[in-house]
């Protein structure tokens, strides 16, 4: 399926990958910023949030309809940028067209099998048990107490109850659609294929330890130095730090090399 998007600037394509509990419009201070730098910033919904609609049951494989609508828009090669379910997406993506990915950025990661730990199975248990008793606004509120720091502005936390609501309406009406054969398989395998694309991975500072873990164990697998902490931040550190984010995201994407083409559109 073609995703919806949003975008500003011209340049080197920066592609914006959201969080689970969030959608494309995550990214809505960004874009000017990055806008303003000199690349073109592309925001999609992953399927089943924002704009994205999932029929029931539709199975769905959110790297290929990230590597499909780029193709609509005109980008043949790309930065992918992506927090938490973006940065999953993100890899799943690379693996799967390694030769479109000049770059990753990817903050909040943390794979599927790495054990829970008691804070993140509270946040998970406090939004489904808030589900099951049909009060959306406690699982929403549970939400945005677990993925925002103790810092994060009124502002920033009725932006991510905004998303995470409508996210949880759409599950609530939709379900969960089931996910194709994960690129990634079992096992960091996949991801060492990814040794040698320039990548920069990032945390929140006060996120959950998972994320610390999680982005450690990433940067051994694709060998990229170290993890990189976003001050003051928790799991959504992009929402929280839009200015911070940015300057490292185009740090890092003017240290890559030049493109041998033009830049799309």
């Amino acid at each position: 399926m073609l995703l919806p998007s949003t975008e500003a600037g011209r340049g080197r394509p920066v592609v914006l990958l959201h969080a689970r509990p969030t959608d494309r419009t995550m990214w809505d201070a960004h874009l000017p910023l990055l806008a303003e730098a000199g690349v073109r910033a592309i925001a999609l919904d992953l399927p089943g949030h924002g704009d994205a609609t999932v029929p029931d049951r539709r199975e769905v494989a959110p790297w290929s309809d990230v590597l499909d609508t780029l193709d609509h828009l005109g980008a043949d090669r790309f930065v992918l940028a992506g927090n938490s379910l973006g940065a999953l997406v993100a890899l799943q993506a690379a693996v799967t067209a390694p030769e479109r990915v000049e770059g990753l950025v990817l903050v909040g990661y943390r794979p599927h099998d790495q054990p829970a730990s008691p804070r993140l199975d509270a946040a998970w248990e406090a939004e489904r048990t808030a589900l099951a008793a049909g009060d959306l606004d406690a699982a929403v509120k549970a939400g945005v107490e677990a993925w925002t720091s103790a810092g994060a502005t009124e502002e920033v936390r009725a932006h991510a109850a905004r998303m995470l609501h409508r996210r949880l309406t759409e599950q609530l009406t939709h379900g969960e659609p089931p996910q194709a054969a994960d690129p990634l398989g079992t096992g960091p395998a996949a991801l060492r294929t990814l040794r040698g694309v320039p990548a920069l991975v990032g945390v929140g500072e006060h996120d959950m330890p998972d994320f610390h873990e999680g982005g450690e164990g990433l940067v051994r697998d694709l060998d990229v130095g170290r993890t990189t902490v976003i001050p003051g931040a928790g799991h959504l550190a992009p929402l929280e730090r839009p200015a911070a984010f940015c300057t490292l995201l185009l740090d890092f994407v003017r240290r890559l090399p030049q493109q041998s083409s033009p830049a799309q559109r």
